[in-house]
């Protein structure tokens, strides 16, 4: 498959990034969001992230935006991405939705970091097309995308979807439906025993991401990356690793339930373990 139409449901850090390598490829994107004013935030963001880029000699930043339609509702499409908030409901709601609208050729893929891509195969009539494509943040930087097969994925949606992120300029690795994948089961565990670290007393958070970079050669530090992805994000994927692999000690470290019960998220909201 060519997908040269591409719907991305949510323009939030992630949906706004993913729209902008799709269209920065020569693919005409869809961008689409639920919340009062997201898509023109989304659109906003995009630019920044493209002015940025073009003073290093990226592309052309109204050239690419050109390729970006804000709609209001979900459209028919090649392809849609979904990288909508980590919530299995609701993105089961919308894989139902999306089956309904799109064409049965087209394929379903999530961006999710840790919901089985079999609970939103299970509520469409293509199993067999739907599919985890999990990119990195910052999406326009980050080289990988982890390509996530369920139980019925076909070969031929698995290889499109590996050529298109080939295509994106990526580095897709291919993993099973397990939860948390490949890259969350092994990262989160590490954020968690970071934030115990803090908990416990054991060092402040500069120290011990300053460990975590000079001893691990790690670029950002745990806590830092934590802030970065969102501790609210962290937290459900904590639980779903705990749910899913039914393993108490995937549970997520109260400090970190802690921070988020007050609002403390990360960079989203200026503070996490970090003020910014």
């Amino acid at each position: 498959m060519k997908f040269e139409r591409v719907l991305v449901v949510g323009a939030g850090q992630m949906g706004g990034g993913i729209a902008q390598v799709v269209a920065t490829s020569g693919r005409h994107v869809l961008l689409y969001d639920t919340f009062p004013g997201a898509t023109e935030r989304g659109l906003v963001a995009i630019r920044r992230s493209l002015e940025r880029l073009a003073g290093k000699g990226g592309p052309d930043p109204a050239t690419v935006l050109s390729r970006i339609t804000p709609v209001d509702v979900l459209h028919a499409a090649d392809l849609m991405i979904e990288a909508i908030v980590e919530d299995r409901a609701a993105k089961e709601a919308l894989f139902q939705e999306a089956d309904d609208v799109l064409p049965l050729r087209s394929i379903l893929a999530s961006n999710t970091s840790s919901i089985p891509i079999a609970s939103l195969a299970a509520v469409t009539s293509r199993p067999d097309r739907v599919i985890g494509m999990h990119f990195f943040n910052p999406v326009p930087v980050m080289k990988l995308v982890e390509v996530v097969r369920a139980a019925h994925t076909s070969d031929e949606t698995a290889a499109a979807v590996v050529g298109l992120a080939r295509d994106l300029g990526k580095v897709p690795a291919q993993a099973h439906d397990f939860p948390g994948f490949v890259s969350n089961r092994i990262l989160m565990p590490f954020i968690n025993e970071a934030a115990y670290a803090v908990m416990d007393g054991v060092a402040e958070p500069e120290a011990i991401d300053t460990i975590a970079k000079l001893g691990f050669a790690h670029p950002m530090g745990p806590l830092a990356l934590a802030d970065l992805i969102g501790l609210d994000t962290c937290v459900a994927i904590m639980e779903v690793l705990r749910d899913g692999l039914g393993n108490p000690k995937y549970a997520p470290c109260p400090l970190l339930g802690q921070y988020v019960a007050a609002g403390r998220l990360g960079r989203k909201t200026g503070r996490g373990f970090y003020e910014y």
